[in-house]
């Protein structure tokens, strides 16, 4: 049996239900390939109460998007072997409060299209079903729409879509692949905050007033209001750099 995805009808219920009890529990934190948003890594450093350098040189592989080429980072995983996510345990998932979005999410898969006629974005939904998992045999049904507010997703996609804009952006100014000093520009601004940080207040960055004037310098210190201003920092750098 291999993996499918099945549409979903926002609104239709489907059956899907996971804890500890389960004899599949942990089987999904394993053969990973796992991706990371800047969101997520904010908050997975926090959680574990390290710096943004500490996490991403322990815990994380750098990688160019495939279709964008803009900096991507992975987990690596616990065990090369089994390629288990680092954060397993037996008991199940030591970071699970700030858990990635994509581990938050499952077995839904949201996809995001934009419509060339209109420009406007559509969400779809997805049901991953995985030979191994069992939750799909449980009782528990709920649609797409509850199913988000009791994983606490919403924050996540909130913040995950904002990459869409610096994503399109970069494709349309430079559909190529980008220099490479351009390229630890945009890490350093979407994932390594602290350093971010560092710059802001040495000032070798424009001041935050001067990124987005509802942002005071302040802010900062503010890991979110920081990412924030990374991701305004990022497309302004890719106008200012590829404009034509």
């Amino acid at each position: 049996m291999e993996n499918r995805l099945i549409p979903l009808d926002p609104n239709a219920p489907f059956r899907f239900s996971c804890s500890p009890e389960a004899v599949c529990f942990n089987e999904c934190c394993r053969d990973l390939n796992q991706a990371l948003t800047p969101y997520d890594v904010l908050r997975l450093k926090r959680k574990l109460g390290i710096s943004s350098q500490h996490f991403l040189q322990q815990y994380t592989r750098r990688h160019a998007g495939p279709g964008s080429g803009l900096p991507v980072v992975t987990l690596i995983p616990g065990d090369p072997e089994r390629l288990t996510c680092p954060f397993v345990t037996p008991q199940g998932c030591r970071v699970y409060p700030d858990r990635p979005s994509s581990c938050r999410i499952y077995p839904v898969v949201r996809v995001l299209r934009g419509s060339r006629q209109t420009g406007a974005t559509m969400e779809e939904h997805l049901l991953l079903r995985e030979p191994h998992c069992r939750g799909f045999e449980q009782s528990r049904t709920q649609t797409v729409k509850e199913w988000m507010a009791d994983q606490q997703i919403l924050d996540y996609t909130a913040e995950n879509d904002r990459l869409l804009e610096i994503i399109g952006l970069k494709n349309r100014l430079w559909p190529g692949r980008l220099p490479p000093e351009t390229v630890d520009l945009v890490f350093t601004a979407l994932y390594d905050l602290d350093v971010l940080r560092e710059r802001f207040i040495a000032g070798s960055l424009p001041a935050a007033e001067a990124l987005h004037p509802d942002f005071p310098a302040a802010s900062v210190d503010d890991d979110l209001i920081l990412l924030h201003l990374g991701l305004e920092w990022v497309k302004q750098h890719l106008k200012k750099t590829f404009a034509r």
